[in-house]
């Protein structure tokens, strides 16, 4: 406290005596000549006199910050022509009058009545005024002045930022620039040292020195490894008044990171690597990995991996995994644990990227040996060969042998191994294989016609291990036996033109063999020896496995001959060769004199001409029709001539049968014999037949009876038929035969109108109005008995 006393007091002198000094040197510099020595002529040809001016100030000061007890005193306003009697009025105003700045009226002494920052504002413009203190007549003219507030070293340096982050590259030279920190001072730089600024570091010595004048920060320490430490912090230091004691100052914190550069190589953690691998494992697994270390980071610490020499360089390979920068050790090939056991790789890890500048630090690589050991797998057997092709003849007997099949157990154990086919593949069971030996043998007689190849699956079991199994593709082919016959290609059918010349080719044949191409053609075409000197055809094997038939002669008659069947006898040329005989086909046909056909039809040649087909059969028809009518008519003449029953007096109408069109069904149809009308004794059943003899007497025959619900109408009707044909005194055959008996009925009922209208009914019809318009007739017939007895 004392010593804030103390500078204050320092202060306040230090002030006084400026001002005494700019009071004294303004007064000096800046005297007026007064208005009262001179003379000017004024308006009117008055006369005026200029007086000499008392008063002039160009500027006052003030010290910031003052504390006092009492009011700081800033100068004094006084006027020659005040002669303290107290009649002259000083009046102050301007900026801060009033409020920061007051005027005694009498004394003109101005003091600041508050606390002035410098920082805030550096100076007040202000303008005084003597008066008159009873009239306010002017009694100077007004004077601007200017109060500077003096500045002491009251800020302290501030930096721009309170944290900085630099990089610098690690190993870089001592003074190579990190940083450059920058701070302010809000004091007066053009008063004294109080924003005269100094730099100094207070951390981060010996690695870094910071410049005092520029803030800049250097590296201090050659060779800075960043692998050994990566980040340094480091304190700045402003301090005012040039650094010297009693200097306010400000601090900054400085973050530094070395950034990296490949200074390092790759270095593996060990000289030798163990992995192991199964025989089983398919190309493309991993064995296994190695990382080789670079305390290097990004690009810098990239690590491609090589295998450069071992006998396993064939069988493994390695790639990088860039993520986890290690190398990633793959099978190649598969692997037999009872071929080799084991294998050595020499594999390399190197960087990428190489910085020239540490080249000298020496080879940016290393190499490591992996030992890689096979691990003994339970492996499925194995085929010698990865598929089998076998022949067999089509027609070898059952139980051929087509080939065999071999597989071994892997294994050093060398299990025994059963064959087996898969059926899938063999559905019709045409093959069988020994299990014990792999003999595959046939079980059917093959047909390459049916089927050409055959392709099987042989499974190969371990005996003691049933899971462990392999499969084996056999394709087994059929060679063709001669055993198919040539035959017509199509089903050829020849026209031969009655107006044919001889010599004159009408067809051209070929043949198809289902045999195969060996036992096939070439086709020989021939004529079998007993018509080789055929008299109308002639055949000519043209060699291609082709034939060309040939008119013999000249002239052939559709009257006498319209087909001709010409055997061919077509050979293969399969050893030993086959043949067969085939039938062309001729017809004779009737052509122009072009040769175009017209007509092939026989019967078309003897009818006229001017009838076609369609006339000739309606004409045919109509014959056949007149012929059979002749003879039913000539048949009922003679079955008139005798009739079987005699009659007194023979009535031309014989059975009159009626039809009742009203009615539904055989109900409404009667049969009458007028016949027996004219005879009674025919009632009684005694009328003699012609054409049965009787044996015995005749016995009144029983009445006919409905047969019962249970009996078939068929079995009704034919007894009843045997009955009439075995009776003397029956009806002859063509008469109608009269039956009570229909069946079993309809539940329907009948809707006859034979007996309703004569018979009363208690049937009521009215439903037969709601059965549409097709009833409506029958639903007026049938009315309710009330409407019907209405309208009669």
């Amino acid at each position: 406290m004392k010593e804030d006393n103390c500078l204050h007091a320092a202060l306040i002198c230090m002030g006084m005596l400026y001002y005494s000094h700019a009071i004294t040197t303004e007064k000096l510099n800046n005297v007026r000549p007064s208005l009262h020595g001179h003379h000017e002529k004024g308006k009117e040809g008055q006369v005026l006199h200029r007086s000499k001016r008392g008063w002039v100030w160009n500027q006052f000061f003030v010290i910031e910050e003052y504390t006092g007890p009492d009011p700081v005193l800033v100068g004094r306003l006084h006027s020659d022509i005040d002669s303290g009697d107290g009649n002259i009025k000083y009046i102050l105003s301007g900026e801060g009058a009033g409020i920061i700045f007051v005027i005694d009226d009498k004394s003109g002494n101005i003091h600041a009545t508050k606390t002035l920052d410098r920082e805030e504002r550096a100076q007040y413009t202000l303008t005084a005024q003597a008066v008159d203190r009873n009239t306010n007549r002017p009694l100077e003219p007004p004077s601007e002045f200017i109060v500077k507030v003096q500045d002491i070293n009251d800020n302290p340096p501030e930096f721009l930022h309170e944290n900085y982050h630099a990089n610098v590259p690690e190993r870089s030279n001592v003074g190579t620039s990190v940083i450059q920190v920058t701070a302010s001072d809000a004091d007066d730089p053009t008063y004294g040292n109080s924003a005269k600024l100094v730099y100094s570091i207070l951390e981060g010595q010996p690695y870094f020195s910071v410049e005092a004048q520029t803030g800049i920060i250097r590296t201090a320490l050659p060779n800075m490894d960043r692998e050994a430490k990566e980040e340094y912090h480091v304190v700045i230091q402003a301090k005012d008044m040039g650094g010297h004691m009693g200097g306010l100052s400000g601090t900054t914190k400085v973050t530094i990171t070395l950034t990296d550069v490949n200074d390092n190589p790759p270095k593996f953690p060990q000289s030798v690597y163990q992995m192991s691998v199964s025989e089983a494992a398919i190309p493309g697994e991993e064995v296994g990995r190695v990382k080789a270390k670079d305390p290097d980071i990004g690009e810098n610490g990239l690590v491609a991996y090589s295998i450069i020499d071992g006998d396993g360089v064939d069988m493994f390979e390695i790639t990088t995994d860039y993520e986890t920068q290690e190398g990633v050790v793959k099978l190649k090939k598969l692997l037999d644990f009872e071929t080799k056991k084991s294998y050595n790789l020499k594999v390399e890890a190197a960087n990428v990227h190489i910085d020239p500048k540490f080249i000298s630090n020496g080879p940016f690589k290393d190499t490591v040996t992996v030992k890689i050991t096979v691990e003994d797998a339970d492996e499925p057997p194995i085929f010698l060969k990865p598929s089998y092709i076998f022949e067999v003849q089509e027609n070898a007997a059952s139980g051929t042998v087509v080939g065999k099949v071999h597989a071994k157990d892997p294994d050093a154990a060398n299990s025994a191994i059963r064959y087996s086919i898969d059926r899938h593949t063999d559905l019709e069971r045409y093959f069988t294989i020994n299990a014990e030996d792999g003999n595959i043998k046939t079980v059917k007689t093959l047909d390459r016609e049916e089927i050409a190849w055959h392709n099987i699956s042989i499974f190969a079991v371990e005996v003691h291990k049933q899971h462990q199994e392999a499969k084996v593709p056999v394709a087994i082919k059929v060679i063709d036996v001669n055993d198919n016959a040539p035959k017509f290609a199509a089903a050829y059918e020849a026209f031969v033109c009655e107006n044919a010349r001889s010599n004159q080719q009408f067809i051209t044949v070929t043949a198809d063999d289902k045999d195969d191409s060996a036992n096939g053609p070439r086709f020989i075409f021939s004529l079998p020896p007993e018509i080789i000197h055929n008299p109308n055809f002639t055949l000519r094997d043209n060699r291609d496995n082709t034939a060309s038939v040939f008119v013999r002669r000249e002239g052939f008659s559709r009257q006498k001959q319209d087909l001709y069947l010409l055997p061919i006898v077509i050979s293969d040329g399969g050893l030993p060769p086959m043949s067969s005989t085939n039938t062309l086909t001729i017809r004779v046909c009737g052509c122009d004199s072009n040769g175009s056909l017209l007509s092939c039809n026989a019967e078309a040649y003897i009818l006229n001409a001017g009838l076609s087909t369609g006339a000739l059969i309606a004409i045919l028809a109509c014959i056949v029709i007149l012929l059979v009518i002749v003879v039913l008519f000539v048949t009922l003449k003679r079955q008139k001539k005798e009739p079987l029953i005699v009659f007194e007096e023979e009535d031309v109408r014989e059975n009159i049968i009626t039809y009742d069109d009203e009615g539904g069904g055989e109900e409404d149809t009667e049969a009458f014999d007028i016949a027996t009308l004219q005879n009674p004794d025919g009632i009684n059943g005694f009328i003699p037949r012609k054409d049965i003899k009787p044996e015995y007497q005749y016995m009144p025959r029983p009445g006919l009876r409905p047969a019962p619900n249970s009996v078939d109408v068929d079995d009704f009707i034919n007894t009843r038929i045997q009955e009439a044909d075995n009776d003397p005194t029956a009806p002859p055959y063509d008469s109608i035969q009269i039956y009570g008996y229909e069946g079993r009925g309809s539940v329907a009922g009948s809707l006859s109108s034979l007996e309703s209208a004569t018979t009363d009914s208690d049937l009521d019809y009215d439903y037969l109005q709601n059965w549409g318009p097709r009833f409506k007739k029958l639903a007026d017939l049938y009315g309710s008995k009330d409407t019907f007895d209405d309208d009669s």
